[in-house]
């Protein structure tokens, strides 16, 4: 029964409507006033640390509904360990540098950043990202989320910078840094190298080529009229091919095709043949894998280049022919097997993803562009078997979304072998939530390549290395890392830019290498942003001269689930290679954001869903409950149908509070509470339901489990309280004189159910919660802020088994009882259930738990008479009941309604005084009148 609706309730301040839009922001303003965030740590002070560590957003834009699903599960968390005996500070944080904010700041301020100063250019830069700093923080806010927001944590700030420098400086210390040329990810597009974290793939239409490369020497293996013929989707990579792969293992034929003689893999000698549109193949000979090593190929259109025929582990079966064009600068399995061999490593690619004149002809062109040039040009050398496109996934840079390719060249790397076993080693000693985190993870660092830390953009933060000008090495010591964090903690990381190298070295350096040199130049490159906000639990969590109220390490990182390979690979990473241990205790992840039907939200899909919308519209309370009621270890769905729903659910906790509210206007805790021991036993069984309610609430805290939270709580309200026991005692709360026992003790258990509520709630429902606190009695001292409450505690005093055991079966019969009176209702015999007489036919166990209660039976099922009778007594047309020893006849009461009760009574005016009341009723207006 809804009772905010349907109830004639006392008068309470407490608003029947939520008007969630305009009261929030006076909630809001109200918490910023009394400094809640610093009234709640001053009141935890000396508490066990909990600290959650915030994974910082990109500062390039508003928020949206996966920064909401975040924060506020970070918020419930923080909120929770606050009120459970725990110091949880929170210090929100943002990352500030990097492609998404110089990208932005390009598009949007029309800069060049070839031809702007790069000191101006970065100004530039770091005015754009604080002004996002600033828009995103007052959106956090306005979600209700409470954190240090007057001192948050800035990639860009000095300090913050200063940590991550001495960071790299330790790996390298190490032996971690190194300087190599290596093929990695490149966007021609952002024109900088990318880290596998960066990459995603989608789908993209290439060319898919069958190329002959004719036998130039056989070894006396293959005859000089036979060709190797290598499958590839990127005929692109062609000029930098140096060989031709084969697996050892694996069986090649030499078979005649087309009248031609070819060499391939045996088990792909069909599915060949069916590419080229062949109909028929002649097998000549068949060859072991390993007899084919070192034969030389002409390479298909370089007159000067030989392809040198090598073994590779990597080949595989799948598709093509089993022998795989090889360029070890465009590849990492090609890289790697082209050391093996020693072959050079070309990459005749600039930045921008055109050809070198390394390229030949195809100079100047865009790559992409110029696989249809290279495909003609096979055409023209006859060296073209097959040609078809076909559609397959692709890697794609995650900022611009455009394909990009593997390019060679030098860049400075993190060796991860170098920490690799400890990094596996420090995941099984995290609690990772939900448990598959840590496979997922093991497996990623397991795999894992060389991590490439530089990138070619201005923004970031400076690799902290310098070049000697005589011997040209690398100058990366202990006393110029210790310098530069000094002379970034006091200027920032502009110093680097605006000095030159002479300038930014220590006082009298002499380069280590030669021994003479005295004239250094700068690494121009900058850090991989990954490599930024993995030194955040170093840079914020170790800073205690801006946090002191943080601990290293973090008790919990929670981010998106895309962050085993991002934030939380690369915190582990440098954390493991620095301290050698995690810089987490556990590790939390939540899905994506979708709509009803599944689908990832895209503007194209007109399926947006914009938080601050929603706030303006429905207010912050509808998203908080929303993020609570779904497994967010799943993605999670939203819609005007679901935030709908929310909306409804919401209603219902609110109605509820604003119910206990009003029937608690007189009454003062402090001196109308009733012990436990005096209260009649319907409400020693509501007690018993609240603190089951509070023991499975916090555990479902304790274990994340907020959807667990939402529904018991939901659930509670709606079916034990509103259906089940507040049904019931409205007649107590009405009719009763005021200040009787039985008035008093059914409101001391709404009070009791209100405060726990309360108290349950407030993770979730911050700015409701603050609203009910601010109407409801309390017991003692009001405090400033509901936020400063504990959490209730379980009273193991109510958890009575026997109690709870007599009260299921008593359910069961209600449930019979109400299924009766339905039956009448729909059948005109009655109206409201009071109009109805129950007569209960009973024997056994049923009978022995009824009579005693026989006087007690009209109010727990609400009608106005209830009479008792043996079971063999019930006539034909009694409702029986299926697995209890019970029949059930509903009929109408006889007498008169009493206008105060409602309740149908033969005595009705009998009271000379009060002829419009029952007996009961006129003896308590008169006693209360006197």
């Amino acid at each position: 029964m809804d009772y905010g609706k349907t109830l004639n309730l006392p008068q309470t301040d407490f608003p029947m409507r939520g008007n969630l839009p305009q009261r929030e922001p006076e909630t809001q303003k109200y918490w910023e006033e009394i400094d809640v965030y610093n009234k709640v740590q001053e009141k935890n002070k000396g508490r066990r640390k909990f600290i959650l560590h915030d994974g910082p957003p990109y500062a390039n834009g508003h928020i949206h509904l996966g920064h909401t699903l975040n924060k506020v599960l970070k918020d419930i968390i923080v909120k929770y360990r606050s009120m459970s005996g725990y110091d949880s500070p929170y210090i929100p944080g943002w990352d500030t540098h990097g492609l998404p904010i110089e990208q932005q700041a390009i598009k949007q301020l029309g800069l060049n950043r070839h031809q702007v100063n790069p000191v101006e250019f970065r100004a530039k830069c770091k005015d754009y990202a604080l002004k996002w700093v600033n828009t995103q923080r007052e959106e956090f806010q306005r979600l209700g989320v409470r954190g240090n927001w007057q001192n948050p944590y800035i990639t860009l700030l000095p300090k913050y910078e200063a940590t991550q420098v001495r960071v790299f400086g330790e790996m390298a210390k190490k032996g971690y840094i190194y300087k190599g040329l290596k093929p990695v990810y490149w966007c021609a597009s952002c024109e900088t190298a990318l880290a596998e974290a960066e990459v995603e793939y989608a789908d993209k239409t290439s060319p898919s080529i069958y190329v002959k490369f004719p036998v130039k020497d056989g070894k006396g293996v293959l005859p000089q009229d036979a060709a190797v013929v290598i499958w590839t989707t990127t005929p692109w990579t062609l000029p930098a091919n140096v060989a031709i792969s084969v697996h050892p293992e694996f069986e090649y034929v030499l078979a005649v095709v087309q009248g031609q003689k070819v060499v391939v893999a045996k088990e792909l000698l069909e599915s060949f043949k069916q590419a080229v549109g062949a109909e028929e193949a002649e097998v000549l000979a068949t060859y072991p894998g390993e007899q084919l090593e070192r034969v030389i190929c002409q390479h298909p259109f370089i007159e000067e280049r030989e392809s040198l025929v090598i073994l590779g582990e990597h080949v595989t079966l799948e598709a093509g022919t089993g022998a795989v064009h090889t360029a070890p600068g465009h590849g990492e399995d090609d890289f790697l097997v082209g050391k093996k061999y020693k072959l050079p490593v070309l990459a005749p690619v600039d930045n921008r993803g055109r050809f070198t004149a390394e390229g030949g002809k195809f100079q100047g062109q865009f790559i992409m562009d110029a696989n249809k040039s290279i495909v003609e040009e096979l055409k023209e050398q006859d060296s073209l078997m097959g040609h078809v496109h076909i559609k397959h996934q692709y890697p794609h840079c995650w900022r611009c979304k455009q394909p990009i390719f593997f390019r060679a060249t030098e860049q400075w790397f993190a060796s991860v072998d170098g920490f690799r076993q400890a990094t596996l080693q420090a995941i099984r000693n995290v609690k990772w939530v939900p448990s598959w985190g840590e496979d997922r993870i093991y497996n990623m660092v397991e795999g894992r390549g060389d991590w490439c830390v530089s990138r070619q953009r201005t923004w970031g933060v400076p690799i902290p290395i310098f070049y000697c000008n005589d011997c040209g090495k690398e100058i990366i010591t202990e006393e110029t890392i210790a310098h530069v964090e000094k002379l970034f903690r006091e200027h920032g990381s502009d110093i680097w830019f605006a000095k030159e190298a002479n300038e930014l070295v220590p006082t009298g350096l002499t380069c280590p290498h030669c021994g003479q040199g005295k004239d250094f130049r700068k690494e121009t490159d900058t850090m991989d942003v990954w490599f930024d906000s993995g030194s955040s639990h170093l840079a914020v969590l170790n800073q205690p001269e801006l946090w002191p109220e943080l601990q290293w390490p973090a008790d919990l990182y929670l981010e998106g689930s895309d962050q085993h390979r991002g934030w939380f690979n690369s915190s582990l990473s440098t954390s493991v290679a620095v301290t050698g241990k995690p810089p987490y205790r556990a590790v939390l992840t939540h899905g994506f954001t979708v709509d009803e039907k599944g689908r990832k939200m895209s503007k194209s899909l007109g399926n947006v869903v914009d938080p601050l919308k929603i706030c303006g519209q429905m207010g912050a309370d509808i998203l908080r409950l929303w993020v609570s009621s779904a497994d967010y270890r799943t993605d999670l769905a939203l819609s005007q149908n679901i935030l709908k729903q929310m909306t409804e659910s919401y209603r219902k906790i609110r109605n509820t509070a604003r119910f206990l509210l009003g029937n608690l206007y007189d009454f003062n805790p402090a001196k109308d509470k009733v012990a436990y021991e005096k209260m009649p036993e319907l409400d020693r069984v509501a007690l018993m339901e609240l603190h089951k309610l509070n023991k499975q609430v916090r555990n479902a805290y304790e274990n994340y489990e907020f959807h667990v939270v939402y529904h018991a709580i939901h659930n509670y309200c709606v079916v034990e309280l509103s259906a089940f026991y507040l049904d019931i005692i409205k007649d107590r709360l009405y009719t009763a004189v005021p200040d009787s026992l039985e008035r008093r003790s059914a409101q001391t258990v709404l009070y009791e159910a209100l405060d726990a509520l309360v108290r349950l709630l407030t993770p979730i429902l911050a700015f409701t919660t603050e609203e009910i606190y601010k109407y409801m009695p309390v017991e003692g001292e009001r405090l400033a802020s509901v936020q400063l409450l504990d959490m209730p505690e379980v009273n193991v005093e109510y958890m009575d088994i026997e109690l709870e055991k007599k009260w299921d079966k008593i359910h069961e019969i209600r449930k019979e009882v109400l299924k009766a009176l339905e039956v009448a209702r729909q059948n005109k015999a009655i109206g409201n259930a009071l109009e109805a007489q129950v007569d209960l036919y009973v024997a056994g166990e049923v009978a022995k738990l009824l009579e005693p209660m026989a006087g007690e039976l009209t109010t727990l099922f609400i009608v106005s008479k209830v009479n008792l009778h043996p079971l063999a007594e019930a006539p034909a047309n009694a409702m029986q009941a299926e697995e209890l020893e019970l029949a059930v006849q509903v009929v109408a009461a006889t007498g008169a309604k009493c206008e105060r009760c409602w309740m149908y009574h033969e005595e009705v005016g009998s009271h000379a005084d009060h002829t419009t009341l029952c007996p009961r009723c006129a003896g308590v207006v008169t006693n209360t009148n006197r």
